[in-house]
């Protein structure tokens, strides 16, 4: 594997890496009948009580923090790796997805709509490999693009 897509600081020991010029936005994937989707951002007071789904990491970095104190009022439903496998449970009405905003597919016609959390909650991203990587000449070339468009 040539590059890597990361929402944390990369160690710079180990690897290089290019900061994305934008951040990525959390936020919860709701049925679009639902009446939290009507909501133009999700508090945490929205939160309390309702079934969430999560990756472990996010549920117990990010989120954490973000409701600080008030965690143990969050309640996870179920985990996963993959947020679309989350999204498919929010389609059928078991819960709602705490994720980030272009994941999963919230267009007109999906069913579901994201909303960002407020207060809001962003993640720098990065293109990260290995410090002394050997590339491939196509792995080169992507590598000089990035570079040119996220300066």
């Amino acid at each position: 594997m040539d590059f890597l897509v990361l929402v944390e600081q990369p160690d710079s020991r180990k690897y290089e890496y290019i900061e994305f010029p934008q951040t990525d936005t959390w936020g919860l994937i709701i049925p679009v009948s639902d009446p939290l989707a009507k909501k133009k951002a999700i508090r945490l007071d929205d939160l309390k009580d309702l079934p969430l789904f999560c990756s472990d990491q996010a549920w117990n970095g990010d989120i954490k923090n973000w409701a600080g104190s008030r965690f143990s009022e969050l309640n996870l439903e179920g985990s996963f790796r993959l947020s679309y496998n989350g999204s498919i449970f929010t389609r059928e009405g078991l819960g709602y997805l705490l994720t980030y905003e272009h994941l999963i597919d919230t267009s007109e016609g999906s069913g579901l709509v994201f909303r960002p959390l407020s207060p809001k909650l962003e993640n720098r991203i990065y293109i990260v490999w290995n410090r002394y990587q050997a590339f491939t000449p196509i792995a080169e070339r992507f590598l000089e693009h990035i570079k040119k468009d996220f300066s």
